[in-house]
């Protein structure tokens, strides 16, 4: 994690601000579709900035820089920025936001610009009216984007990587069936078109996967669905003939993808012709929330908008049967995978006393990876980190600069894969040597909140955000806790990271109940910076349980967790676990051992590791 020397780019940056009349420029992290994951040609925060993580917003202003970013990255942002930012810790009492950052620094009738394309217009509604409270001028909608023109030929090009069709044996569902239940819920709402911009919404609906950004399997597309039409905006070239032949039989229409806001544009022109001749309001075009400013006034403005929470987001976050048995299924291959990964590295580490560092582990993991049925790539870079870096919460080992793992420090493997059948994301901690007590105490602790949440049980309409304490409550009461969520909502091999729904404090996980086919992430830690980390993450299904009685005649929801790793006999203080948390992790191991038979016969190494490791308590 190097420091990137940014005084170039940004005195070019701030001639380029003086040429188009903007006092403060706001470079967001999201591309046009407000992607978490980006291709590297919309990497411009980390262009412009030097910092890397996947979170983050800059603020330029003629003689000052600021990123803000969450306690994910607070570690990373110090080391990778250079003298020329001014860090905005995101959370932490008496930070300003960026966005009340920019607003001070417009104080005086100064003028804020953005690229509309990469802001959601809720966002930059708010963000105007901050400015002006504040003095400023007001935001501005610089539809040329400055980064891009400083970064020049540099710029990677964008993608052009082919579409293929994701059969219904993987993912349950047709689209005309899909398109039916979206048109059922527009219909409820009287929406004259739901306009789709989020790359993950638009591959499930049509059942369509790409690789235009790695580890994503989405294309850069847009769609439009009408009450009797759906057209997707997509390179055609792209389709290969079974995506094709697929959309025609769906009824779904192909333009171009650069088309989209200039279609936008004529539908804005009918609605206002069909208004001058109608009493009453004119129907709405339904956008995501997350949908850009630039789409939204594309479309008309707030006159013929309406930025709702995504139905195709909360379709897709719930799975069929079929999503979920495939989570099952690809959790047992990845679990193999990583079982083989965890014998061999410490085989290597302490028997054969190799030396390797936290790429070379990566590479290994991914090669047994690779092995695996349905195997298509990694679903984000793996986190390989010992000692001190396992304390960076999203560390990224760089190829020839990163450290060699120590078999006397703790270990932290934070990795996933991408699947036909699903999605994975799996965090174990390890320690190949003799764990301090502070360290035990730590795993056991962070274990223990793992296991309450895995075993709660609550009533249908309970959120991710009522149910973060269960796993903090053994860190607060020693005083501790970690700086990121508790879970994360994971696609049906899609992005691993998918919305509305989450475990966390973020406000958006108390709008949106937990339902029975959603899949989460669980994943507590605990970081002492410049010493070590520890997460344990288990991906698990919410399913409907079986109680005792029927309060409120309401039915109530638990988890299934599916990830098929053991956990660190080392680490776990067993003075500090109640019997019924025994019983869970001898329960855990046990089922882990029957989904494992006959995977490693001839793998001594393997099979020893395995048996011991999951020895009962």
């Amino acid at each position: 994690m190097e420091t990137v020397d940014t005084t170039a780019r940004l005195s070019a940056l701030r001639a380029l601000m003086k040429e188009k009349g903007v006092d403060v420029y706001i470079i967001p992290s999201e591309d046009s579709h407000a992607s978490e994951y980006i291709a590297a040609c919309d990497a411009r925060r980390a262009f412009i900035s030097g910092f890397s993580g996947s979170a983050g917003t800059a603020v330029v202003t003629l003689n000052k820089a600021a990123l803000a970013t969450d306690g994910r990255y607070f570690n990373q942002a110090s080391r990778q920025l250079d003298t020329n930012w001014h860090l905005l810790k995101t959370g932490l009492q008496d930070v300003p936001t960026w966005q009340e950052w920019a607003a001070e620094e417009a104080a005086g009738g100064k003028v804020v610009g953005v690229d509309p394309s990469l802001i959601p217009s809720s966002v930059a509604e708010k963000l105007d009216e901050s400015v002006q409270k504040a003095g400023g001028a007001g935001l501005k909608a610089v539809t040329e984007n400055l980064v891009d023109l400083v970064w020049g030929d540099a710029r990677p090009a964008r993608s052009s990587n082919p579409v293929t069709l994701l059969p219904e044996k993987y993912s349950g569902k047709d689209t005309a069936a899909k398109l039916v239940d979206l048109r059922k819920e527009l219909d409820k709402k009287k929406a004259a078109a739901f306009v789709l911009s989020m790359l993950d919404e638009i591959a499930w609906l049509f059942n369509l996967r790409g690789s235009d950004i790695a580890y994503n399997p989405v294309f850069f597309s847009y769609a439009i669905v009408t009450p009797d039409s759906a057209i997707l905006y997509v390179d055609e070239a792209k389709l290969d003939a079974a995506a094709k032949t697929y959309l025609e039989q769906n009824k779904v229409s192909i333009k171009p993808y650069d088309t989209l806001f200039e279609d936008a544009k004529a539908l804005a022109r009918a609605a206002e012709a069909e208004a001058k001749g109608e009493s009453g309001p004119p129907k709405k075009y339904f956008v995501s929330n997350k949908g850009s400013w630039a789409l939204k006034l594309a479309l008309g403005g707030s006159r013929f908008v309406e930025e709702v929470r995504s139905p195709v987001g909360d379709a897709k976050a719930v799975k069929n049967e079929t999503e979920l048995e495939g989570m099952r299924q690809c959790h047992i291959r990845d679990g193999a995978a990583l079982i083989r990964f965890f014998a061999w590295l410490e085989d290597q580490l302490i028997n054969k006393k190799a030396v390797l560092d936290e790429v070379a582990a990566a590479d290994q993991l991914e090669a047994f990876r690779k092995e695996e049925k349905d195997f298509v790539g990694l679903s984000f870079d793996t986190i390989s980190s010992t000692g001190p870096n396992a304390a960076v919460i999203h560390y990224k080992p760089e190829r020839g600069s990163c450290a060699v793992i120590d078999p006397n420090a703790i270990y932290l493997c934070d990795s996933g894969a991408q699947y036909l059948d699903g999605t994975t994301d799996t965090t174990r901690t390890l320690h190949f040597g003799t764990p301090t007590p502070q360290e035990k105490k730590a795993y056991t602790l962070v274990l223990k909140g793992n296991i309450a949440l895995d075993t709660a049980v609550f009533p249908k309409g309970t959120t991710g955000f009522a149910i973060d304490c269960l796993a903090r409550q053994f860190l607060w009461k020693q005083g501790l806790d970690y700086r990121h969520g508790t879970g994360h909502g994971v696609g049906s091999y899609l992005n691993v990271h998918e919305g509305p729904i989450g475990i966390g404090t973020r406000k958006q996980y108390a709008d949106v109940a937990l339902a029975a086919g959603n899949v989460l992430s669980i994943e507590p830690g605990y970081y002492e910076d410049g010493a070590y980390g520890i997460r344990i993450e288990n991906l698990a299904l919410v399913r409907e349980v079986k109680t005792e009685h029927s309060f409120g005649d309401k039915p109530f929801l638990g988890f299934e967790h599916v990830t098929m790793v053991p956990y660190c006999r080392k680490l776990i203080d067993e003075s500090l676990l109640t019997e019924q948390e025994k019983e869970w992790l001898n329960e855990s191991h046990r089922v882990i051992r029957e989904k494992m038979k006959g995977r490693f016969e001839g793998d001594e190494v393997t099979s020893k590791w395995l048996e011991r490791e999951t020895e009962p308590f």
